[in-house]
């Protein structure tokens, strides 16, 4: 991994877990979906018109439209969805910890539907990761955390694992930025359609509201979304997705200072334990997967009329 890659890997999981923070303040003077909707309208637009601007095609490949819808409907209108609405009634650091799971969820996936195996490592780490949030659930449904905005964090990430899963191989072939501001058009499509059914629409205007909703609309919504992608080509999404294990510790880092939100000691063990558990399975399916590239390398046939060393 060179550095760049790394820069923008660290860039990434900064915005993306700040923007728990943001979405809390946000939800404290406005209807979640409607202002979920609304940042995806303006994310968008502006999107599509950057891509315009750079010469990036309307048309897409099969594999880019595919990536487009699933993640437009999985990630951006129930993933983020459901986070907005569970964060009326959980702090942002709890929703950040929740969501910080998705690798767990991929590797176990994996295994499960395409037998994929991991290494001792990976597997250490998903008990570790299971450990920390018993741990961490354990302490905050004692403490009377809401656990209807716990079910819709799980809900949501379950969500973001599928559309991870669906999109494996599906990110090459260039037009990333167009990419970006479509499958946002889409989910602000699907919570426009929504919203009107589920709540009633609610606005305090407020100088926290304004600033957090320019933020989480320009910087997490459609920075750190552009740069996932453009590591995702660059270095694949195994390696990419290990960046997700500084997801708990800047989510719950940012809502510490911004919000006041404070955590007990098991809580803060809990945190540890997840991030390592995150850790040790990415790094265990990065040498999977290096192991499988470099077995399939030694077994390949022999040119035809090659001679033998």
């Amino acid at each position: 991994m060179d550095l760049r890659a790394l820069a923008m890997g660290l860039a990434f999981a900064f915005m993306w877990s700040s923007a728990f923070t943001s979405a809390r303040i946000i939800v404290a003077d406005a209807s979640p979906l409607y202002s979920l909707a609304f940042r995806f309208l303006i994310s968008g637009l502006i999107g599509v018109a950057v891509a315009r601007y750079l010469g990036q095609s309307w048309r897409l490949t099969r594999g880019q439209m595919k990536a487009t819808i699933v993640f437009g409907i999985c990630q951006n209108a129930l993933y983020l969805g459901l986070n907005f609405v569970a964060m009326e009634s959980i702090e942002a650091s709890l929703a950040a910890i929740i969501a910080s799971t998705m690798p767990m969820l991929v590797a176990i996936a994996l295994w499960a539907v395409y037998g994929e195996r991991l290494p001792r490592l990976g597997v250490a780490g998903l008990i570790a990761g299971v450990i920390g949030v018993a741990l961490i659930m354990g302490t905050r449904i004692s403490a009377g955390v809401d656990l209807f905005g716990v079910m819709l964090c799980g809900i949501g990430v379950l969500a973001l694992t599928l559309a991870t899963l669906a999109l494996r191989g599906a990110t090459s072939g260039g037009n990333y930025m167009m990419v970006v501001g479509l499958q946002m058009l889409i989910g602000s499509a699907v919570l426009f359609f929504v919203a009107p059914m589920v709540e009633t629409f609610r606005l305090e205007p407020s100088w926290p509201l304004a600033l957090a909703f320019i933020y989480t609309t320009l910087v997490p919504g459609l920075t750190a979304t552009f740069i996932w992608v453009l590591l995702l080509n660059r270095i694949g999404a195994v390696r990419a997705a290990t960046f997700h294990f500084l997801n708990p510790v800047f989510g719950v880092a940012v809502a510490s200072v911004l919000l006041g939100e404070r955590l007990g000691f098991l809580d803060l063990v809990g945190v540890a334990i997840v991030t390592f558990g995150i850790l040790a399975v990415q790094l265990a399916r990065q040498k999977a997967q290096a192991d499988a590239a470099t077995t399939a390398t030694r077994t390949l046939p022999e040119a035809p009329g090659r001679a033998r060393p």
